[in-house]
């Protein structure tokens, strides 16, 4: 019996890579904040501006929603998700389960894991003394985060650190929209890196530890949200 797709059975390549750029693209305007928490994500409205069909717009919102960029609501479609104070504390204190992890395997990390922190520092602080966007900002400082947690050498751990990154680039784009200007911590991080290069684990522990409580604190207080 013949392949009833024929000619057309690899097609879905074709419209997987185009979900993935129209996913791409609706995260790229959330997070520079062209598209603010609560807008409607409207199939028809989408497909019409992307110049693409309304399944595929329906794949790539259902995307969104795995990553919890946006909501869909029974009735009313998809729209931008909004920072939930319990969601920002639980990717804070996850964070630091996978970057404590990470912290303490210094000492015995490979050395190219070691070079990818030390890259990822100079990447950010280099970012920081040319004035770069706090989209650019945002995103070399969360790149230093997921780098840390490579220093566990476990693909899958990094995976779940970059998961957590794209939760919380939505509440950052949502605290650079009030306060228009991105969080510049380099010197903290480089800080944390010295004590690392200096064998202090327990010490840059503790400072990873204090520096995401702060962060906590930082955007739940910037959101106007209630910290317990």
């Amino acid at each position: 019996m013949s392949d009833p797709a024929g000619p057309f059975s690899s097609l879905h390549l074709e419209l997987s890579s185009t979900v993935d750029r129209v996913a791409d693209e609706l995260r790229r305007a959330v997070f520079d904040g062209e598209l603010e928490s609560g807008t409607p994500l409207r199939e028809v409205a989408l497909a019409e501006s992307l110049g693409v069909s309304r399944p595929t717009i329906r794949e790539a919102l259902g995307t969104l929603v795995a990553e919890g960029l946006a909501t869909r609501e029974p009735n009313r479609g998809v729209a931008v998700s909004a920072p939930d104070p319990d969601s920002v504390r639980d990717i804070c204190r996850s964070r630091l389960v996978l970057e404590g992890a990470g912290v303490r395997r210094w000492p015995g990390a490979d050395e190219p894991l070691r070079d990818a922190v030390r890259t990822s520092l100079v990447d950010y602080t280099g970012a920081v003394r040319t004035g770069g966007s706090y989209q650019e900002l945002n995103g070399r400082h969360l790149a230093f985060h997921v780098s840390l947690v490579g220093l566990t050498g476990s693909p899958r751990l990094v995976a779940m650190a970059e998961s957590l990154m794209i939760e919380l680039r939505l509440a950052l784009a949502q605290v650079d929209r009030i306060r228009r200007n991105a969080h510049d911590q380099a010197d903290t991080h480089t800080q944390l890196v010295m004590l690392l290069e200096r064998g202090d684990v327990d010490g840059a522990s503790a400072f990873l530890e204090r520096h995401l409580e702060d962060a906590e604190t930082s955007i739940l207080q910037a959101l106007g949200l209630r910290r317990l």
